[in-house]
């Protein structure tokens, strides 16, 4: 479960979304249903890699890792694509296969959008907590869905006896 965070908690701004992202994260995600209560759990890592040819100036992005529900831990995998978005600094996030998926401005270090899909609405809230960890807030709200995804992404450094640089 997410420990709340203080309410005087500053963010921290990103001037250009998709270098910030490049690299590797460790991923812990609560997926909520707050119809029933029920609750799961993702586990796993993000890898943002550069896009692969011809596109440029994007990254790939691809999860894995294993999500548990009711007692029950399958793999679990998704892809994204973050393009470079209208405005410098900020990113266009696409589904795999190329559908319009949200707008991206952590310039400020927190980012709220909306996402439509079919009956249900998703708003999504985005939280820079320092230079090494982030946050997504999900919340689905629809005739048949009413959860709330909680994501702490917190970057993956080198082993020791590595440059100590960061993935990237």
């Amino acid at each position: 479960m997410t420990v709340p965070l203080p309410s005087d908690l500053t963010f921290h701004p990103v001037p250009d979304v998709l270098a910030h992202l490049a690299g590797e994260w460790h991923v812990e995600r609560t997926v909520r249903d707050l119809a029933d209560g029920s609750e799961g759990r993702f586990t796993g890592t993000t890898l943002f890699s550069p896009l692969p040819a011809p596109d440029q100036g994007g990254l790939l992005h691809h999860e894995s890792g294993t999500f548990t529900w009711h007692g029950t831990a399958r793999p679990a995998e998704r892809t994204l694509r973050f393009l470079p978005g209208a405005a410098a600094g900020t990113a266009l996030v696409e589904f795999a296969d190329g559908r319009f998926f949200h707008d991206l401005d952590l310039r400020t270090g927190r980012w709220t959008t909306d996402h439509p899909c079919v009956d249900d609405l998703y708003r999504g809230e985005f939280e820079v907590i320092g230079a090494d960890h982030w946050r997504s807030r999900w919340r689905v709200g629809g005739p048949a869905k009413d959860l709330l995804l909680v994501t702490e992404y917190r970057r993956a450094h080198r082993a020791a006896g590595s440059s100590g640089r960061r993935a990237r």
